[in-house]
């Protein structure tokens, strides 16, 4: 895969404790990158809650998802791979807002968030040091979690065409859970030098904590939705 030189640094902070310097560099750019994309995410989903913009709707989600990502894959290596990223991750926090809007109209739905926001974030910190702490080697799951997040979206999608609310919290708690794979594995890529573009690591982390966090709002909003 080609290295992340064609990309500008974005960070100039200390180098990492890591024995590679390049998975250093690719960490530090990674969560210099990751940070910004989440806040500018979260802005996009204040703004959809604050003005109600109505879901885009199954098909643009998944036209808007996919199309992007594989743009962020076909670009990887460009200049505009940045743009796309953002693009990619704004339309993310686009798709968040109505959930978002119908999750404070549930009784205790403001708890509700934070309660997800709060355990999304502890949960990628703790997996995040886990995996910088021991640098174990988690990319014998890529398999595993690859044909899991497949599974998943066959059976959302079969939730959703046949109405079927409690496969869809199942499939919540698979994903949730597939999503904790995913960030020990992808953490574990990039300190192990399996991953050396910044761009794709981003990527990947902003959509597994995305998936985690939606995850969570889902099961954790049982107890407020009739």
């Amino acid at each position: 895969m080609a290295q992340v030189r064609r990309f500008p640094s974005l960070s100039t902070g200390s180098p990492l404790s890591l024995d590679r310097p390049q998975a250093a560099k690719v960490l530090r750019n990674t969560y210099a990158l990751l940070s910004l994309t989440i806040l500018f995410a979260a802005g996009i989903a204040a703004l959809a809650v604050a003005n109600a913009w109505p879901a885009p709707g199954l098909v643009i989600t998944l036209v808007g998802y996919f199309g992007l990502l594989f743009a962020v894959h076909k670009l990887q290596n460009s200049g505009w791979a940045l743009p796309v990223v953002f693009a990619l991750t704004g339309f993310m926090g686009y798709t968040l807002g109505p959930l978002l809007s119908r999750t404070l109209e549930l009784p205790g739905g403001a708890g509700t968030i934070v309660a997800a926001l709060a355990a999304t974030g502890a949960t990628f910190v703790a997996l995040s040091a886990y995996v910088l702490t021991t640098r174990r080697d988690f990319s014998f799951m890529g398999g595993f979690l690859f044909a899991g997040m497949v599974i998943a979206l066959v059976l959302a999608l079969v939730a959703y065409f046949f109405t079927m609310p409690a496969l869809a919290l199942a499939v919540s708690a698979m994903v949730a859970l597939l999503s904790v794979g995913l960030i020990l594995f992808e953490t574990s890529r990039i300190v192990n030098g399996g991953e050396t573009n910044y761009v794709l690591a981003t990527v990947g982390l902003f959509v597994s904590a995305f998936n985690l966090f939606t995850s969570l709002l889902s099961l954790f909003g049982i107890g407020g939705n009739d």
